[in-house]
């Protein structure tokens, strides 16, 4: 706190007041004694408040006073209470000790008791459902018993968390014990109410007969009891889970239906009787016996498990089971059991098992297609899919097709047409070598389109690429032996091989077979063989993203894209070289001094060398098929306009008869060469055509086009000049050398 002020402070404090109050102004002292009242008001209030502070306390202050003296009370108050109700209760635990100890084991017992009688209870539950089935098999009541049998199952889930492992066990070994016993019963009751109803129903179109009279052989009501006959799936595990061990891999089978088993049974019995053992029927190069025996079963029965054995599986409530699907799945087991016993010797044979491949994709094909087998389910193909028979079929199938290569090649037929005396159909003039080169690809493609794993698709695939490059460079090789005749039989042929190649390629790439092995093969890499060539490993298909304007058969086609061009470019040489040697007399004719006749016919040295020109498309058109001819032909008569004009128009003078001479020349006589492969050969030769307007145009109009292509108009300006007079395609300047080339216009 501050100090006390000394009287000198309190008097300039008192001074300093005073002049705040009233200052200079001598008329403020009137109101010096009010003021001396207010100040004196104001210490006594001070003083007041100053002998309240020192000897009295508030009434707030007082009240809490009293409030917390007497929760003081109540606290001491309380404490003596609990102090003396926790010696009460420390006298009467030690007075109860000795009772509790005695009580303690006796109600330990009783526990013990209560899971003793609960555990008697649950065998007693037990072993009343085993009276019940047993009864109701002395009755022959299976309905009743299996009805029993499916109580005890349920029961079994409900206990199936229990801790009492030897109540567990018991109730299993109950469970499977009465499971075999119903199990053989009613396998009994449906072997005798299937032989009753005729089956297996062998004969193609037999009619199931009428449901028997007597009720214990109704096949109807025992096929359900049957499907009702399941174990619980805790102890599905108990029964025998078929598989079959294959080259160090693993088939399991799911168990079919007890009903469908022993529908199935039959012909499980035929088949090894058959198929197996020293019967003739068991024949290594007729694997297509049995395969075709299983589908013919499929075919017989069809008919009778869809109208009478698929109600029965609705009724039990299995609307998602397919009554003939697990029919098949039991006759395919069939076919893998005797495939995995015959291929280990079989591969060692190329043509046995090249045979076995052929009937076992037929097999699965008829499978999926005619009988909607359903996909992901064991079949035939997993088998020629295990790693060490799946590399054999490549390899022998990549050793059988280059053998056909080389057969095709060798033929003395190779080049020659099919159809090449049917001109209607013969319009690609494909050799035989390169339609069945095709045929072979097909084939091929046919037998791996229905593997189910992309990766053995697209290895076949890349199998498919070596063979296309295989054959493209055999085609390469033969090309340049007879490159020497360009327009010889065999150079067409292989030409025309090119081409049909190439065009089914790009028809296969559009397919959705191939889209979806681009797909694939996008996001699978897919290493070739090490046996593969240089060129070919440039071509399989590899990741990278898909994308839906690149095919797996893109880099082939590229390169036989370039081989195509190549051949085409040396045909059309060789026919132009050709007339262009032809061509010189006509080129040095005296187009300036010839005269004027009024019955013109073709210019003598033209002869020779439209004769070539037209011998030389007769060639083409007989040996090139249709859509190669027709871009060889126009591009021939756009080189010969070209030829023509710049040759001969372009380097000689030419007066009024020589323009119209060649004017004949060219539209009387070269146009017409083509006129026999369309309507208006003229558009195909515009520069020479327009040229020849040029030559033959009137004096007058001709020198005033010419003093317009020789002014400072602009080029547009120009072109509009020579369109007014029909020349669309020349160039100005090139439309001007050709009007200077005529003799009859000077410049005035």
């Amino acid at each position: 706190m501050d100090a006390p002020m000394s009287l000198e402070e309190c008097k300039e404090n008192a001074v300093k007041i005073v002049n705040s109050k009233f200052g200079n102004d001598v008329k403020s002292l009137s109101d010096l004694k009010s003021f001396y009242l207010e100040t004196k008001a104001t210490t006594e209030a001070l003083e007041s408040r100053l002998a309240l502070t020192e000897w009295d306390i508030p009434p707030e202050v007082d009240e809490a006073l009293k409030n917390a003296e007497e929760a003081q009370t109540s606290i001491k108050s309380l404490q003596k209470k609990s102090d003396s109700l926790h010696g009460e209760v420390v006298d009467h635990c030690k007075t109860l000790k000795s009772l509790v100890d005695d009580l303690t084991p006796l109600i330990n017992q009783i526990d013990e008791l209560e899971k003793y009688r609960h555990y008697l209870s649950c065998v007693t539950h037990i072993e009343n459902i085993s009276i019940q089935i047993h009864s109701a098999l002395t009755a022959n009541r299976t309905a009743v018993a299996v009805e029993e049998f499916c109580s005890m199952s349920e029961y079994y889930l409900q206990k199936q968390s229990s801790q009492c492992q030897n109540l567990l066990q018991f109730l299993k070994e109950t469970i499977m014990f009465w499971y075999n016993i119903l199990k053989e019963k009613l396998s009994s009751l449906l072997e005798e109410s299937l032989k009753v109803v005729g089956w297996p129903l062998i004969a193609t179109a037999v009619k199931a007969p009428p449901v028997p009279s007597d009720p214990s052989l109704n096949m109807d009501a025992i096929f359900l009891q049957l499907l009702l006959l399941q174990l619980p799936d805790a102890l599905s595990v108990e029964v025998e889970k078929k598989t079959l061990n294959f080259m160090s891999q693993d088939f399991s089978f799911k168990p079919l239906l007890l009903p469908i088993q022993h529908l199935v049974t039959p012909l499980h019995k035929r088949f090894k009787f058959h198929f197996y053992g020293n019967k003739q029927t068991n024949n290594w190069e007729k694997p297509e016996w049995y395969f075709g025996q299983v589908l013919n079963w499929i075919r017989d029965h069809s008919s009778f498990l869809d109208q009478r054995i698929q109600p029965l599986l609705e009724i039990a409530g299995l609307y998602a089971v397919d009554a003939k699907v697990e029919f098949m799945r039991g006759l395919v087991v069939l076919v893998m059991e005797k495939m995995a016993s015959d291929l280990p010797t079989i591969m060692e044979d190329e043509h046995l098992f090249c045979h076995l491949v052929d009937e076992a994709i037929f097999f699965d094909h008829e499978l999926h297609q005619i009988y909607d087998y359903p996909a992901g389910l064991n079949s035939s193909m997993d088998l020629l899919t295990v790693p060490k028979v799946f590399e054999r079929w490549i390899e022998i199938e990549k050793k059988f097709a280059i053998e056909k290569m080389d057969a095709l090649l060798s033929s003395s037929t190779a080049w020659e047409s099919q159809y090449k005396n049917i001109a209607d159909i013969d319009t690609l003039k494909v050799p035989e070598c390169g339609e069945s080169f095709i045929t072979l690809m097909s084939t091929i493609t046919d037998r791996y389109k229905y593997l189910p794993s992309p990766d053995h698709r697209l290895k076949f695939l890349s199998m498919q690429l070596e063979l296309l490059e295989d054959f493209r460079i055999r085609l390469v090789q033969v090309m340049k032996e007879v490159t020497h005749n360009s327009l010889g039989d065999t150079f067409c042929a292989i030409l025309n091989a090119v081409h049909y190649i190439t065009e089914v390629l790009r028809e296969w790439c559009n397919t959705t077979f191939f889209v979806e092995l681009q797909y694939h093969s996008a996001t699978r890499p897919v290493e070739l063989t090490p046996d593969s060539s240089e060129e070919s490993k440039k071509m399989p298909v590899r990741g990278g993203g898909f994308t839906a304007d690149r095919s797996v058969f893109d880099e082939g086609i590229d390169l036989f894209d370039k081989l195509k061009v190549e051949m085409e470019k040396n045909i059309l040489t060789h026919a132009f070289l050709d007339v262009q040697a032809r061509s010189q007399p006509y080129r040095k004719m005296k187009w300036k001094t010839l005269e004027d006749s009024p019955d013109l016919s073709l210019s003598m040295p033209a002869c020779e060398m439209l004769m070539v020109l037209r011998d030389h498309l007769t060639t083409m058109n007989r040996k090139l098929s249709k859509p190669i001819f027709v871009k060889m032909w126009r591009k021939l008569a756009d080189k010969m306009s070209k030829f023509m004009l710049d040759e001969v128009v372009l380097q000689n003078r030419f007066n009024e008869a020589g323009a119209k001479q060649l004017e004949f020349d060219m539209t009387r006589n070269l146009f017409p060469l083509f006129g026999e492969y369309t309507t208006k050969p003229q558009n195909y030769f515009r520069q020479i055509n327009e040229a020849c307007v040029l030559l033959c145009l009137r004096v007058g109009s001709a020198l005033l086009l010419r003093e317009v292509l020789m002014s400072d108009d602009s080029i547009p300006e120009k072109e509009q000049a020579l369109q007014d007079v029909a020349v669309y395609k020349l160039p100005p300047q090139v439309a001007l050398n050709v009007l200077n080339s005529r003799t009859n216009l000077s410049v005035t």
